[in-house]
């Protein structure tokens, strides 16, 4: 694995890509800091905390506006002092569904 996180940019899957291996998941995850790999490393999430419900809201308009802006849209929980951020790959997990079932 030559590239880093930061050398990537969200592409939203059309479908027919294989996930991560665990391992290789792993790795990238080692570039992250307080992310954890979840359902089988299909997932990441993260919970980031605040001062206030004010600044959970701030930043969770603000993620809004990127998963936007990158087509690949987060699943967001938030409360008074933290947001909780989790990602995974839709298209991927229906394809291997789909595949599995043939």
């Amino acid at each position: 694995m030559a590239e880093t996180l930061l050398e990537k940019a969200c592409t939203p899957c059309r479908g027919g890509i294989p996930p991560l291996a665990r391992a290789e998941a792993e790795r990238y995850l080692g570039q992250v800091q307080d992310w954890e790999l979840l359902d089988d490393a299909r997932r990441i999430r993260r919970t980031y905390r605040f001062g206030d419900f004010r600044e959970a809201l701030a930043f969770v308009q603000a993620v809004g506006e990127l998963a936007e802006a990158e087509g690949h849209h987060p699943e967001v929980c938030f409360g008074w002092g933290y947001a909780t951020v989790s990602l995974q790959t839709k298209k991927i997990l229906c394809g291997r569904a789909t595949s599995a079932a043939a």
